[in-house]
């Protein structure tokens, strides 16, 4: 992390993991209060459309990997995505079965405890050089 492109990358990623999180509680929320989902379902939901927004953006923009095979990267992204998103649901689980949080600022808090996770993850194994 000591040169300066990391530090933009980071914040590229920062970028989309915020039009994700957008995307996450927007599609979370709809399916919750609309149809009446159940909060784990609607959690899973989320995150599907999500992932795939993210990956798009991710690969194009963030860490520019087109050299790259984009199937194989999809597969990873995804490995490193479900890794974070079991982490989300857990925490999810805590604060609102737990705690007694509401779900849409559970699901707020949770996507961002995932975040650091799925930074690395991709980094280092989803989109390395």
């Amino acid at each position: 992390m000591r040169r300066p492109a990391n530090w933009f990358q980071l914040v590229r990623f920062g970028l989309v993991g915020a039009s994700g999180y957008v995307v996450n509680l927007a599609v979370f929320s709809l399916l919750v209060h609309g149809p009446g989902v159940n909060y784990r379902a609607a959690a899973l939901g989320a995150f599907l459309v999500a992932v795939a927004n993210n990956f798009l953006w991710n690969r194009r923009w963030t860490f520019r990997a087109r050299d790259g095979h984009a199937g194989f990267q999809a597969a990873r992204f995804f490995t490193v995505s479900v890794a974070a998103f079991a982490f989300n649901l857990a925490v999810l689980e805590l604060l609102v079965a737990g705690v007694g949080l509401p779900e849409v600022p559970a699901q707020a808090i949770a996507i961002a405890t995932a975040t650091p996770l799925s930074f690395l993850g991709n980094k280092l194994w989803t989109f390395e050089r």
